[in-house]
């Protein structure tokens, strides 16, 4: 069950200011849709300080309605619309207004569309990367039904790095996910972008969704084996009394732990996991940036941790 009284250490401000508001202005004039708002992200006013800082934002490509119905999600599911053939230079061009220099794409799972939007999503990559190639750009992807084609016009549009969220551990696949998403094929997804590319990956996990420790474990072992660069833990929240129930808040120490784990024993690059992380998050995105620049890995993640 629900617990009904969150921990202190899950109380944030709401985001605000002139720059935040500039921001959502900039978006509503291109019709344009943001995971951050979407999911109501409590790291809004942090990733989004643009030309005031490392800026970061999260573009949700395909319209605001999925084509899937998972439990933890507050996206809607279901009425999809055709697709905008502007949206990837509405994007760019947003890019640019704001002045980020680390952008992450994601989009709903649109498995109505003969390629999913695979194309859409990668011509979008293609635009931001032609108007300016050293802005950094995550491409957080559906599993595409496993198919490898399209997941392959995703490396060749040339990402820094390719993200995709397993979730959850195996046993709790569903009902966290919708059916047709599954534990074997987002690990077959991230392990096709690992062999035929040297481009960066990462994933992300829930917790407080029913897993046990040693799943957690495991499912870390799964994800470095198949050579996963970067992976993000974060607490589970319950977008409506509607989604699935928080089973557990875990205590901010569990999650250094957890950190740890990853990154001395298991070798990831590096982790990010804290009740607030979420899959695109500030921290992550700094360390990559980082590394790109020529960082040792040692050194990317000591200015991951301080500018974050």
């Amino acid at each position: 069950m629900s617990q009904a009284r969150k921990p202190d250490w899950l109380k944030m401000r709401p985001p605000s200011g002139e720059r935040f508001t500039d921001i959502k202005q900039s978006l509503r004039e291109r019709n344009l849709h943001t995971v951050c708002e979407e999911a109501n992200c409590p790291n809004m006013g942090e990733c989004w300080s643009g030309r005031n800082g490392p800026g970061t934002a999260t573009f949700m490509l395909m319209g605001d309605r999925c084509s899937r119905g998972c439990n933890f999600c507050d996206v809607e599911t279901g009425g999809m619309e055709s697709l905008d053939p502007d949206e990837p230079a509405n994007v760019a061009d947003a890019v640019a207004d704001i002045g980020l220099d680390y952008v992450v794409l994601t989009s709903v799972d649109r498995d109505d569309l003969d390629d999913q939007g695979a194309s859409h999503f990668a011509q979008t990559i293609r635009e931001i990367k032609d108007r300016d190639p050293s802005i950094r750009v995550e491409s957080l992807i559906p599993d595409f039904q496993g198919d490898p084609g399209l997941v392959r016009e995703i490396i060749d549009a040339g990402p820094d790095v390719i993200a995709h969220n397993v979730e959850t551990v195996e046993r709790r696949q569903f009902p966290v996910r919708d059916r047709r998403a599954g534990y074997e094929q987002s690990l077959a997804v991230l392990d096709q972008v690992n062999r035929e590319s040297d481009i960066y990956t990462k994933t992300s996990l829930m917790l407080g969704v029913g897993e046990y420790d040693h799943e957690v474990y495991q499912a870390l072992g799964d994800l470095r084996e198949v050579g996963v660069d970067v992976v993000t833990l974060g607490q589970y929240l319950q977008p409506s009394r509607s989604h699935l129930d928080v089973t557990e808040y875990v205590h901010p120490q569990k999650f250094e732990t957890w950190r740890r784990v990853a990154e001395e024993e298991l070798d990831f690059l590096y982790c990010a996991s804290g009740p607030m992380v979420r899959s695109s998050y500030k921290a992550g995105e700094l360390f990559v940036d980082a590394v790109l620049d020529g960082q040792a890995v040692e050194q990317a993640r000591e200015r991951a941790r301080t500018e974050s």
